[in-house]
């Protein structure tokens, strides 16, 4: 399974850094943080998280503000922290995007359990990416048969090179889920994004060149506009 991406959004540093040591401890070790509304906001587009914990009550814009520009472009579970124990605040964090809602104080490790439930809900809701026991992933018109590193498009197999399989496979794994360039190069050169200039985008062209009917007008790998970019598991 690919590692998942957890950002953690409160103004109380060492609230963040807590949590940050109990996940870790509990194996997550994919972690980014952020200490207020607007910065939750911006890593999220760039980072493209798999799971949101985040503080409402914070500076420059608050949770509540922050979840609701966030579900512009990601449906990612996002966990509420608040010191308020309040049931209309509950009831609002719920009703605006929110999955969970968790009152100061809190246990730690309570959080981090909260966290594996959203993700394991996560993991049912991507079967749209069709993966069986044999370990082949189908997303027609592809199959990617993981075991033996190959991707037949429907009779013919698809010679890819290993960072063209590198981001099918990944973007496979997560299907109609927006995954930034940055994101991107992390998770398949294993190397921090800064710098990338457009390796991304000519690894992606030359993608869509093997994979697409016409590449020139990609319908299976698109670019989201300012975001990055998603592997499509149903279109016409």
């Amino acid at each position: 399974m690919v590692e998942p991406l957890i950002l953690l959004v409160d103004d109380e540093k060492d609230i963040t850094d807590l949590l940050e040591d109990v996940l870790r401890r509990e194996g997550f070790s994919n972690i980014k943080k952020a200490y207020n509304g607007k910065e939750a906001v911006e890593k999220s587009r760039v980072y493209s998280p798999d799971i949101i914990v985040l503080d409402i009550m914070m500076p420059e814009m608050d949770g509540f503000e922050a979840c609701k520009t966030i579900r512009d472009f990601t449906n990612c579970p996002i966990l509420f922290l608040s010191s308020k124990n309040d049931e209309v605040d509950k009831i609002l964090g719920l009703a605006i995007g929110g999955d969970d809602y968790i009152t100061k104080p809190f246990s730690p490790r309570e959080v981090a359990f909260r966290i594996k439930a959203q993700l394991r809900r996560l993991e049912y809701k991507q079967d749209g990416a069709q993966v069986e026991n044999s370990g082949k992933i189908k997303i027609a018109p592809l199959m990617i048969d993981v075991e033996a590193n190959r991707v037949y498009k429907g009779d013919s197999e698809v010679g890819l090179t290993a960072r063209e399989y590198g981001l099918l496979l990944y973007l496979a794994e997560n299907p109609d889920k927006i995954i930034s360039k940055e994101r991107l190069y992390e998770q398949v050169w294993g190397e921090d994004s800064v710098g990338i200039d457009n390796t991304i985008m000519v690894h992606i062209r030359h993608l869509r060149e093997k994979i697409e009917d016409d590449p020139s007008r990609p319908k299976l790998l698109v670019t989201v506009k300012g975001l990055g970019y998603k592997l499509v598991k149903n279109y016409a």
